[in-house]
Protein backbone atom coordinates (compact mmCIF):
# COMPACT_ATOMS: atom_id res chain seq x y z
CA UNK A 1 0.00 0.00 0.00
CA UNK A 2 1.37 3.39 -0.99
CA UNK A 3 1.65 5.99 1.76
CA UNK A 4 1.79 9.69 0.94
CA UNK A 5 3.29 12.33 3.24
CA UNK A 6 2.92 15.99 2.32
CA UNK A 7 4.98 18.79 3.88
CA UNK A 8 6.11 22.35 3.34
CA UNK A 9 2.95 24.31 3.98
CA UNK A 10 2.65 27.33 6.21
CA UNK A 11 1.51 30.92 6.55
CA UNK A 12 2.73 33.29 3.86
CA UNK A 13 1.86 36.81 2.81
CA UNK A 14 0.23 37.51 -0.56
CA UNK A 15 2.88 37.50 -3.25
CA UNK A 16 5.05 35.08 -1.32
CA UNK A 17 6.29 31.61 -2.20
CA UNK A 18 6.23 28.12 -0.77
CA UNK A 19 7.58 24.78 -1.91
CA UNK A 20 5.55 21.70 -1.06
CA UNK A 21 6.91 18.18 -1.01
CA UNK A 22 5.14 14.84 -1.22
CA UNK A 23 7.05 11.71 -0.31
CA UNK A 24 5.59 8.40 -1.42
CA UNK A 25 6.47 4.93 -0.27
CA UNK A 26 6.52 2.12 -2.77
CA UNK A 27 8.67 1.47 -5.80
CA UNK A 28 5.78 1.83 -8.28
CA UNK A 29 5.57 5.56 -7.68
CA UNK A 30 7.64 6.44 -10.73
CA UNK A 31 5.20 4.82 -13.16
CA UNK A 32 2.24 6.98 -12.26
CA UNK A 33 1.03 10.38 -13.33
CA UNK A 34 1.00 12.36 -10.09
CA UNK A 35 -1.08 15.33 -9.10
CA UNK A 36 -1.29 18.04 -6.49
CA UNK A 37 -4.79 18.67 -5.23
CA UNK A 38 -6.20 21.25 -2.86
CA UNK A 39 -9.30 21.60 -0.78
CA UNK A 40 -10.45 24.92 0.59
CA UNK A 41 -13.02 25.14 3.41
CA UNK A 42 -16.49 24.38 2.11
CA UNK A 43 -15.22 23.42 -1.34
CA UNK A 44 -14.53 20.19 -3.13
CA UNK A 45 -11.03 18.90 -3.62
CA UNK A 46 -9.61 20.03 -6.97
CA UNK A 47 -6.64 19.06 -9.08
CA UNK A 48 -4.27 22.00 -9.57
CA UNK A 49 -1.23 20.42 -11.22
CA UNK A 50 -0.20 17.08 -12.65
CA UNK A 51 2.98 15.51 -13.98
CA UNK A 52 3.44 12.33 -16.00
CA UNK A 53 6.17 9.77 -15.51
CA UNK A 54 8.05 11.39 -18.40
CA UNK A 55 7.75 14.90 -16.96
CA UNK A 56 4.92 16.43 -18.98
CA UNK A 57 2.89 18.85 -16.90
CA UNK A 58 -0.59 20.33 -16.79
CA UNK A 59 -2.03 23.07 -14.63
CA UNK A 60 -5.40 24.42 -13.66
CA UNK A 61 -6.04 27.86 -15.13
CA UNK A 62 -6.13 29.35 -11.64
CA UNK A 63 -2.48 28.47 -10.96
CA UNK A 64 -0.93 28.39 -14.44
CA UNK A 65 2.13 30.60 -14.60
CA UNK A 66 2.49 30.71 -10.82
CA UNK A 67 2.86 27.06 -9.76
CA UNK A 68 5.39 24.51 -11.00
CA UNK A 69 5.12 20.78 -10.40
CA UNK A 70 8.18 18.55 -10.58
CA UNK A 71 9.22 15.09 -9.48
CA UNK A 72 12.32 13.22 -8.44
CA UNK A 73 11.56 9.57 -9.03
CA UNK A 74 14.84 8.49 -7.43
CA UNK A 75 13.50 9.98 -4.19
CA UNK A 76 9.85 9.02 -4.75
CA UNK A 77 9.00 12.68 -4.25
CA UNK A 78 6.79 15.20 -6.02
CA UNK A 79 7.18 18.93 -5.51
CA UNK A 80 4.97 21.96 -6.00
CA UNK A 81 6.70 25.32 -6.22
CA UNK A 82 4.12 28.02 -5.57
CA UNK A 83 4.95 31.64 -6.39
CA UNK A 84 2.91 34.83 -6.37
CA UNK A 85 0.55 33.30 -3.86
CA UNK A 86 -2.93 34.75 -3.46
CA UNK A 87 -5.43 34.52 -0.59
CA UNK A 88 -7.57 32.27 -2.77
CA UNK A 89 -4.75 29.71 -2.79
CA UNK A 90 -5.46 29.07 0.88
CA UNK A 91 -6.32 25.38 1.25
CA UNK A 92 -5.06 22.03 2.41
CA UNK A 93 -2.82 20.59 -0.29
CA UNK A 94 -2.56 16.90 -1.05
CA UNK A 95 -0.78 14.75 -3.59
CA UNK A 96 -2.01 11.55 -5.16
CA UNK A 97 -1.90 9.74 -8.42
CA UNK A 98 -4.00 11.18 -11.22
CA UNK A 99 -5.35 8.02 -12.80
CA UNK A 100 -8.58 6.33 -13.84
CA UNK A 101 -7.33 3.45 -11.70
CA UNK A 102 -8.34 5.46 -8.67
CA UNK A 103 -6.54 7.08 -5.81
CA UNK A 104 -4.20 5.77 -3.16
CA UNK A 105 -5.19 6.49 0.46
CA UNK A 106 -4.96 10.23 1.01
CA UNK A 107 -2.23 11.61 3.24
CA UNK A 108 -2.82 14.18 5.95
CA UNK A 109 -2.16 17.06 3.57
CA UNK A 110 -0.32 20.27 4.31
CA UNK A 111 -2.04 23.54 5.16
CA UNK A 112 -1.25 26.60 3.07
CA UNK A 113 -2.56 29.92 4.35
CA UNK A 114 -2.06 33.10 2.35
CA UNK A 115 -2.85 36.14 4.43
CA UNK A 116 -1.45 39.49 5.41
Amino acid sequence: QVQLVESGGGLVQPGGSLRLSCAASGSIFSFWRMGWYRQAPGKERELVAAITSSGSTNYADSVSGRFTISRDSSKNTVYLQMNSLKPEDTAVYYCNRDSISGKWPWGQGTQVTVSS
